[in-house]
């Protein structure tokens, strides 16, 4: 998962980066690797933030223009989005997922939580109950050798 995010030079020196995806939020950074940082954790805030008012989280757009860079979403956190879009897709209840689960209601909003540190395990289950299927996939990674 991974949020396209423009990159604009600062006045004052740096980056402020903006959003497209989100109707809110922006951040800045001194280099562009902190910028980078930032964006990342902007987002992880804006979805947090819209799981917790529950709304809707956008999907990643395509990247349009040389501004833009990508931005992704760490494993968990993502697994964790795509499940509670998936529950919001489905129309039920958090007390029916819960129930489906076996177990207790206030379980079903750690799923979500992306500051709570669920199994593997437990979100696999999640998606089952909704009828999905977790699977993750390995890429390769450009290599840069520690300093």
């Amino acid at each position: 998962m991974e949020y396209p995010a423009i990159f604009e030079a600062a006045e004052e020196g740096g980056f402020v980066v903006k959003f497209p995806d989100f109707d809110w939020g922006v951040t800045q950074g001194d280099t562009e690797e902190e910028a980078k940082e930032m964006a990342a954790d902007a987002i992880r805030t804006m979805i947090r933030e819209l799981i917790r008012q529950g709304e809707e989280i956008p999907r990643p757009s395509k990247p349009r223009g040389r501004k833009r860079r990508m931005i992704r979403v760490a494993a968990l956190d993502a697994a964790k989005t795509e499940l509670y879009m998936a529950f919001r897709a489905s129309g039920i209840r958090k007390a029916d997922l819960a129930r489906r689960l076996g177990i207790p209601k206030t379980t079903v909003d750690r799923l979500f939580d992306l500051d709570h540190r669920s199994r593997l395990d437990q979100l696999e289950a999640g998606f089952r109950a909704l009828g999905k299927r977790l699977d993750i996939e390995v890429h390769e990674a450009a290599y840069s050798p520690a300093a």
